[in-house]
């Protein structure tokens, strides 16, 4: 898979999260604040002893190649660990570090936002290595919050379907994506989240693979579907325009830079290269 997260590297090892016995000292720590990491010159993990890590709560990743893994949530990353956002580093570093550094981040990011109990509103305490959190007040356990989102290239012969958010500039496009509402299925999600963003029919939807995406919590599902309709209506909300693209089109536009596509962080940039079966240049 040519896109950052696609798959796990390390054996999360969740049967020592309980006892405490993973923070040893030869335990290799990143730190991590929101979904920032402390890099190497910007480019690379960078890992510390456990003796020379801040202060913060401890998070257990796991084990890879015999040796333990684990990260320290800060509030903010300091800036002699140069910082920097895993969306812009993970397509830069090797698959290994990718798939450790997207499981802290997304522990991270749901720490930061959930330090009280959705129960009774008291203050929770960190359990199970940074797994889950657990209220003293109520005995609630909480588990790490991951929302489902559908994104999906939708085509048309030898046209596919994108559109543009209001905040983008006017040459960058992508995939159309959307948050699953309760009681739906991910088919169901699609056709749906097309209808609603362009006036879209959509009937055969086909699952393609997915990405975890914790910016902040979500898991990207990605599909192919198959368009019934072809006048788009965008909503002028979530899109704010949208456009079918023939693959020539795709190779020329982006060629030319009148066609921004996104970078291969994103699953979206696979979706489109897969249907293109060709060359796409630059991205955002």
């Amino acid at each position: 898979m040519d896109y950052a997260f696609y798959r796990t590297q390390h054996d999360r090892a969740a049967h020592l999260r309980a006892d405490g016995s993973w923070r040893t000292p030869d335990l290799k720590v990143m730190v991590v604040g929101g979904e920032h990491v402390a890099s190497v010159d910007g480019s690379g993990i960078r890992w510390v002893d456990a003796d020379d890590a801040p202060d913060g709560e401890w998070l257990f990743l796991g084990i890879r190649d015999g040796h333990g893994y684990g990260a320290v949530v800060v509030e903010r990353v300091d800036q002699a660990l140069q910082p920097v956002s895993l969306r812009m580093l993970g397509p830069f570093v090797a698959a290994e570090d990718a798939s450790l550094a997207v499981h802290a981040v997304g522990l991270s990011r749901w720490h930061q936002t959930h330090r009280f109990c959705a129960r009774c509103g008291s203050p929770t305490d960190v359990a199970q290595a940074g797994h889950t959190r657990e209220c003293p007040s109520c005995g609630a356990t909480h588990f790490p919050r991951t929302d489902p989102a559908v994104i999906m290239l939708i085509t048309d012969g030898d046209r596919a379907l994108l559109g543009r958010q209001p905040s983008w500039p006017g040459r960058r496009f992508s995939t159309l994506a959307g948050f699953v509402e309760p009681g739906e299925s991910l088919p169901d999600a699609v056709r749906r989240v097309v209808m609603e963003a362009v006036g879209i029919e959509v009937g055969d939807v086909e699952f393609a693979f997915s990405q975890p995406w914790p910016f902040p919590s979500s898991l990207m599902l990605g599909f192919f579907g198959t368009a019934l309709s072809d006048e788009i209506k965008v909503d002028q909300t979530e899109i704010a325009e949208a456009r079918w693209f023939t693959r020539a089109e795709v190779t020329e536009m982006t060629a030319s830079e009148d066609l921004l596509l996104p970078p291969i962080v994103s699953i979206s940039r696979w979706l489109v290269e897969n249907w293109h079966g060709g060359e796409i240049s630059g991205r955002w």
